[in-house]
């Protein structure tokens, strides 16, 4: 079943910034495709929500299951989600969760499950969809991040590390599709509310916080004051969207949203000038230049 509507997929619409997402593209003329895992289990009552929701506003939401940590899972919801709309414009990459704690607190295990998730979980998702988008020639991914993709926190070292790999990876893919049509945008979120901080758990190696002294503290200490500092999450959907319908080849690489910069901004702005300057010196300033979709050659 085809649809005339621009297609959204989203992971993670669960709760927070998913959830915000699936509702503001629906209001706003995008059949969207809301994924999370467990759909049947332990998100049983969260997908009902939604789905309930989009019946009593007639809006084109459909929940869907997908685990991004789990290859066969992915490909089976994507492919179906292109089997019935025909086609796939938009993913957004917003599945991921946080570990705050002492590095040293943080097991091998929790290392593994929360770069399966936040790294790996954006690679499985890309490779499959990107076929489609190819076959089109245009798409966009949209990646949602965190500004502690950028700078490190004691006690955030490990979720950062994930995010500092999601950047890494959303610009080589800027980069590598910039002839395809096909865009990959990062979004820097600071501190909103949602539920992500209900989530958070710490490092299951407790006893190795023993030798930090006050050390030990910071993460409780940082975690309330994130907590504190929170915005209204409804404008990173806001956000979303008007990257969404910002055409190819004038979106920028990253945007960064939330009252607290913390230097973002800027760290960003000087990036733009070190990568111009590296991709220009290894001869690929030409060939990594979006140009608008108007333009484009097929």
């Amino acid at each position: 079943m085809s649809t005339s509507k621009p297609v959204v997929l989203i992971t993670g619409t669960s709760t927070g910034f998913g959830r915000l997402f699936a509702e503001k593209f629906a209001r706003n003329g995008y059949s969207v495709f809301a994924t999370m895992r467990g759909v049947n289990e332990k998100n049983a009552t969260r997908a009902e929500s939604l789905r309930a929701f989009a019946a009593q506003n007639s809006l084109p939401i459909e929940v869907m299951e997908m685990d991004v940590t789990d290859e066969a899972s992915v490909n089976a919801c994507i492919g179906s989600v292109i089997m019935k709309a025909g086609r796939l414009d938009v993913l957004i990459n917003n599945a991921g969760f946080a570990y705050v704690d002492l590095m040293e607190a943080i097991t091998i295990e929790q290392t593994k499950k929360i770069f399966d998730t936040n790294v790996f979980g954006v690679q499985r998702t890309m490779r499959a969809v990107l076929p489609q988008m190819h076959k089109q020639k245009s798409g966009l991914i949209l990646q949602i991040s965190s500004g502690a993709g950028r700078v490190v926190f004691p006690s955030f070292g490990i979720y950062c590390a994930s995010k500092f790999a999601l950047e890494a990876i959303t610009e080589a893919y800027r980069y590598e599709l910039a002839t395809s049509g096909i865009d990959c945008v990062s979004l820097e979120p600071g501190a909103y509310k949602t539920e992500i901080f209900g989530k958070i758990d710490r490092g299951d190696d407790a006893a190795r916080l023993v030798p930090y002294g006050a050390m030990a503290a910071v993460p409780k200490k940082l975690n309330e004051a994130l907590v504190n500092a929170a915005g209204n999450a409804s404008e990173v959907a806001d956000k979303a969207l008007e990257i969404v319908q910002t055409p190819f080849g004038k979106r920028a690489l990253r945007y960064r949203i939330g009252s607290e910069g913390l230097g973002v901004p800027e760290i960003n702005k000087v990036t733009d000038q070190i990568q111009a300057q590296l991709l220009s010196a290894f001869g690929l300033a030409e060939i990594t230049k979006q140009v608008s979709s108007s333009s484009a050659t097929a």
